[in-house]
């Protein structure tokens, strides 16, 4: 051998060897896959999709029905033989919470191991002191464990603001006055279960990317707009959180000179535009000011206009709701068209409460994209209102999350 080939093979990585909890873990992870991705599935079935021997595959098969994950769920028609014993998913073998901590009441739920929810609540958010959010996560925490009937996996939590996901960090959240907060340290610590914490519109892409219409995309764009409005970013199989954690924080893009002051401290941003703050602050102007109005005939007082009544209003017709609301998804496509021609994203997905407002906004914000993006690459976009329940849809995200980590479920994205 030179020295040259021995410098090489010096300096080429010698990875340690899986030990065999290791193998086993990861055999395991690979049969409940395929069983929770094709099932129901023979053992011969899963050990030709699997490539695993077939003692292999009935090791860890029996561990598994030990375990109550999986069952035995029927026979298929032999074609000679014994008929083969079908394998299948045990959905409601255990629970998991999921947090969304984005909007004016903290929503939670038992989720079970299809994203199917089995208990939902929701605890209004009353303070923005920080101290009182952070004891509301763990009172809503709190009744979900008293409400569960099966064995908790973990826990999985959406919040606004700027998350380090893998430390479990809340570095900022303006909307409910956290700066620097452990959140996952504080709660594993608290209730012995494993904590998993994303930003809300990350999770809301996670749900989109496994639970949605766009399974298939390897990239995808969410568009949240709820208080706040936030963007979850899914390219080439990666989910994208950034340097700073800020990846997709479109909202505070200043879009309006002199406008309306932003939480964030700037004027004029995206989120003061477009969002259900914006929305009904908006329609307060309208109800006060333009008498012609359904909002002014409907409300005995300006504050009292609700996201219902503006939806109502639009749906009847009110000129003055409806210039509002194209004039929203104007601004909203603004914000399509500069993510469409940063990434190259062929499929955006709208999500949160402003998607109640239906086809009408869908298609004002597809013309805008259309009229201010590059036309080759603005015509191969699709925008899309997300198919998920948007109550659910954070929810869903940081239930993937759980499910991904713990039982492998998902194949990750790249985080």
């Amino acid at each position: 051998m030179t020295t040259d080939e021995t410098s090489i093979r010096a300096a080429i990585p010698r990875w340690p060897k899986a030990t065999r909890q290791q193998a086993r873990a990861h055999n395991t992870r690979l049969v409940l896959r395929t069983i929770y991705e094709h099932g129901p599935l023979s053992r011969a079935d899963i050990a030709r999709a699997t490539r695993l021997t077939r003692t292999t595959v009935s090791d860890v098969v029996a561990e598994l029905i030990q375990q109550g994950l999986v069952e035995e769920v029927g026979t298929r028609p032999s074609s000679g033989g014994k008929p083969p014993i079908l394998l299948g998913l045990v959905d409601d073998a255990r629970y998991l919470i999921g947090l969304d901590l984005a909007s004016d009441a903290f929503r939670g739920a038992l989720v079970n191991l299809r994203g199917q929810v089995r208990h939902q609540i929701s605890l209004p958010l009353l303070s923005r002191d920080g101290d009182r959010a952070l004891e509301l996560v763990r009172e809503a925490i709190d009744q979900l464990i008293a409400q569960a009937d099966r064995p908790l996996l973990g826990i999985g939590i959406g919040t606004p603001g700027l998350v380090d996901a893998v430390r479990g960090i809340v570095y900022q959240a303006v909307n409910l006055d956290w700066r620097d907060l452990p959140l996952r340290a504080l709660l594993e610590q608290r209730y012995h279960l494993p904590v998993y914490v994303a930003n809300d519109s990350h999770a809301a892409a996670l749900a989109e990317y496994y639970f949605g219409r766009e399974r298939d995309a390897e990239s995808l764009a969410v568009v949240k707009v709820e208080r706040g409005l936030g963007v979850g970013i899914v390219l080439s199989g990666r989910l994208l959180s950034g340097d700073s954690f800020g990846a997709g924080e479109i909202g505070h893009l200043r879009v309006v000179d002199g406008g309306e002051p932003c939480r964030c401290g700037h004027t004029g941003c995206l989120e003061t535009v477009v969002s259900t703050r914006a929305l009904l602050r908006q329609a307060a102007a309208i109800a006060q000011g333009r008498p012609d109005s359904l909002l002014h005939r409907w409300a005995d007082t300006p504050d009292q206009i609700s996201l219902d009544a503006v939806l109502e209003a639009f749906q009847a017709g009110d000129e003055a709701t409806r210039q509002m609301v194209l004039q929203m998804g104007r601004y909203l496509g603004f914000g399509v068209a500069t993510l469409v021609s940063v990434l190259g994203i062929r499929h955006v997905v709208l999500a949160g409460s402003i998607t109640r407002f239906g086809e009408p906004l869908l298609e004002v914000v597809r013309q805008e994209a259309r009229a201010r993006a590059l036309e080759r690459v603005a015509g191969e976009v699709q925008v899309d209102l997300s198919p998920l329940d948007s109550d659910e849809l954070v929810i869903l995200g940081a239930s993937a999350l759980v499910l991904a980590r713990r039982l492998g479920l998902f194949s990750l994205l790249r985080m």
